[in-house]
């Protein structure tokens, strides 16, 4: 997608791409080749490819097939501590009001029952880019500019690139673990998922992405999904990357917000029969985060937990993800999300939060989860 921000000087070329993007649209009936910045067309009916060369002045072109792209120049080159040079790609919905044919979107995330996708990349070596499959989302039904939320999901990257803000923990989606980051471009929020390897290929449903930044307190269910799109975003180099094949559906229905709380089973008494691993994944003049991993030691299944303890002077929670969080004075309780309440003997979860700080940063010296006692990881 397109983003102004990462480089300002980009952003007087935004409002001439649209037009352009538009102007040139077409529908792809064998291989086509475009070279325009922001030439598109469309394929299968359903999808619209475009060049979106937005960070460069140098050439990129793009062949386009019936099921997806590759990459055939690519003469930008950017710095790897700054914005890309563009991002070709392949989309469903509403990308600076070029609509894909047909589409539902935008549509409210509390609307939509699930979203199937599947994607097959092409990777080269000797570049340097990330494969991203990018969410956008707004609280209003925009059709056209910046929306104020985007997940990006990290497929694979190779040389020293990295997404926008920091980490803040690791989460278990779609069947496989993910490196969190979460930042701002300083015209929308991001929060991006980074796979510990390259993935050439994945089926997955988009939404437990979306449910995971909504449980994150990023947007709300009454937020709107506006597009899902997939490509690259190339820093030098590039040609032969490819989005071999790309299917997306958004269906509708119902998407309820996550359960808050649950029926609490008590740990036996008699011991600590829980564990608690309580660590600050960063820490900064005036903030940090906190991952917080709780392991039920007993021999009894906990169908539903709260986790309590007391935060020392001078923190103050402000968001968090994994669970729901709530602060009066010093003290915090922790309720489950509506995916993670059941911990069999053994099993452990996760849940994090970001907060301020004021005066030095310590730990919390004690937990009880569900009343009882836990002990210290």
């Amino acid at each position: 997608m397109k983003r102004p921000l990462r480089a300002l000087a980009a952003a007087g070329l935004l409002a001439a791409g649209t037009l352009v993007a538009v102007a040139l649209g077409g529908t792809a009936s064998a291989d086509t080749q475009i070279c325009e910045q922001y030439g598109s067309t469309t394929i299968g009916g359903k999808y619209v490819v475009q060049n979106n060369r937005w960070g460069t002045s140098a050439q990129q072109c793009i062949n386009v097939t019936s099921t997806g792209f590759s990459i055939t120049r690519a003469d930008g080159s950017a710095p790897t501590n700054g914005a890309p040079v563009s991002y070709p790609s392949i989309f469903v919905g509403c990308h600076y009001t070029n609509c894909s044919p047909g589409t539902n979107l935008p549509v409210q995330v509390k609307n939509i029952s699930s979203a199937p996708a599947s994607i097959s990349y092409n990777y080269v070596s000797g570049a340097i880019y990330d494969a991203a499959y990018d969410i956008w989302l707004d609280p209003s039904p925009k059709r056209d500019g910046v929306n104020q939320m985007e997940i990006m999901i990290w497929l694979n990257r190779q040389g020293s690139i990295q997404p926008i803000g920091s980490v803040v923990g690791n989460a278990s989606i779609a069947g496989r673990t993910w490196e969190v980051w979460r930042g701002s471009n300083g015209s929308n929020n991001v929060i991006s998922y980074v796979a510990p390897s390259a993935i050439p290929s994945f089926s997955f449903d988009a939404m437990a992405f979306i449910n995971d930044t909504r449980n994150r307190g990023a947007i709300t269910n009454d937020w709107y999904l506006t597009s899902i799109q997939a490509g690259f975003e190339p820093w030098q180099g590039g040609v032969g990357l490819a989005v071999n094949s790309f299917s997306q559906t958004v269906n509708t229905g119902s998407n309820p917000p996550p359960t808050t709380s649950a029926p609490t089973t008590p740990p036996p008494s008699g011991g600590a029969s829980c564990t608690v691993t309580y660590k600050a994944a960063n820490v900064w003049n005036n903030g940090f985060t906190a991952d917080v991993t709780v392991k039920n030691t007993g021999s009894g299944t906990i169908n539903g937990w709260t986790l309590n303890y007391n935060l020392p002077s001078g923190q103050t929670v402000t968001n968090a993800w994994n669970a729901t969080v709530s602060q009066s004075g010093s003290a915090v309780t922790a309720r489950n999300a509506g995916y993670n309440g059941t911990l069999a003997p053994g099993a452990s979860t996760s849940f994090g939060y970001q907060a301020t700080l004021n005066g030095s940063y310590s730990a919390p010296s004690s937990f009880t989860l569900n009343g009882s006692a836990c002990a210290r990881g």
